[in-house]
């Protein structure tokens, strides 16, 4: 772009999901109840490993801040996303677009690396079972989630500094719902090059390390599972592992599927339609998961009740 008398952007306009105004109250209420149901399933998470006696293990602490970066993933792009279908004007301001897309590196690579995390416990839970305690001991458990956020702040603030450390001038329409690096950038009259490059490298070291160590994890767990001689080890064995797959197989398949695609096939629709699935979906997906596929969660959730409801009685 030719450099001239622009105006230096002050608010932006989101596209949105679509820009058909005969879908906007139909897709407000479908991304209403999956915010809602990603909000309820992930305070519960989050309120019964906290209160439940019996779910206070390295397993469930990690699985709780899980459910806290999901809920806050989401919190971060549904309200606005939300407002905007009831409103003509998709306007954001250029600051409250800064920290959109900073709060959302923050919960994105928080992701990423507890993923990676919750792998390595599962790992040491089966491979060394005898050492549990002691190798995933809680203040290990306290020194890896602060790390995690830590280095997700740090990296969200570098990455997002640099997004907006470019010019934007004129055009000011993002096409997106939200505040991302890719249709920002897009926008740029100056070089963007040091962001594409620090976001490029970030970005492909934090998914390359995180699917090492859940890969290299669960070919051991696989190992390990195999050597048992009983059937219902076996079982028992895999159970406490596989709502983490699950988990790890969405979030990864949503990644590979739009990273890994032919530029040629690449499009700003494509990685909306990937967007909704990691910051809305897999959130609300997640907490039924882990309570589906999980005794635990799901006896201590009929103990919260049944607490909550000769509370009420009591009263």
């Amino acid at each position: 772009m030719a450099h001239g008398n622009f105006t230096q952007v002050t608010e932006f306009i989101l596209t949105g999901v679509s820009e058909r105004p005969d879908l906007q109250i139909p897709l407000f209420f479908v991304f209403l109840v999956i915010y809602g149901l990603t909000v309820t399933g992930n305070l519960s998470i989050i309120t019964l490993t906290s209160v439940d006696s019996r779910l206070q293990t390295p397993m469930y602490f990690f699985l709780r801040h899980l459910a806290i970066i999901n809920l806050g993933n989401s919190t971060v792009i549904a309200p606005k996303m939300l407002i905007n279908f009831l409103v003509k004007k998709h306007t954001i301001s250029y600051y409250e677009c800064a920290i959109q897309l900073g709060g959302f590196l923050v919960f994105i690579v928080a992701e990423v690396l507890m993923l990676a995390v919750m792998a390595y416990d599962r790992y040491v839970a089966i491979c060394n079972p005898l050492l549990y305690m002691a190798v995933v001991s809680r203040r290990i458990c306290l020194l890896l989630a602060s790390l995690t956020y830590l280095y997700s702040f740090s990296t969200a603030v570098v990455a997002s500094s640099s997004v907006f450390s470019v010019t934007y001038c004129s055009c000011n329409i993002i096409n997106h719902f939200y505040c991302d690096i890719a249709p920002l950038l897009a926008l740029s009259c100056s070089d963007t090059s040091f962001p594409e490059t620090f976001v490029f490298i970030s970005a492909g070291t934090n998914l390359v390390f995180s699917i090492i160590v859940v890969l290299v994890s669960y070919f051991n767990i696989v190992l390990s599972i195999l050597k048992i001689r009983s059937s219902e080890g076996r079982k028992k064995a895999f159970s406490t592992c596989v709502s983490h797959m699950m988990a790890v197989s969405v979030f990864y398949g949503t990644m590979i599927f739009m990273y890994a695609q032919p530029q040629t096939n690449h499009s700003m629709d494509t990685d909306k339609v990937a967007s909704v699935f990691y910051t809305l979906v897999i959130p609300m997906l997640n907490p039924i998961i882990y309570s589906l596929r999980n005794k635990d969660v799901k006896a201590a959730l009929k103990r919260f009740l049944t607490n909550l409801c000769c509370s009420f009685k009591l009263m």
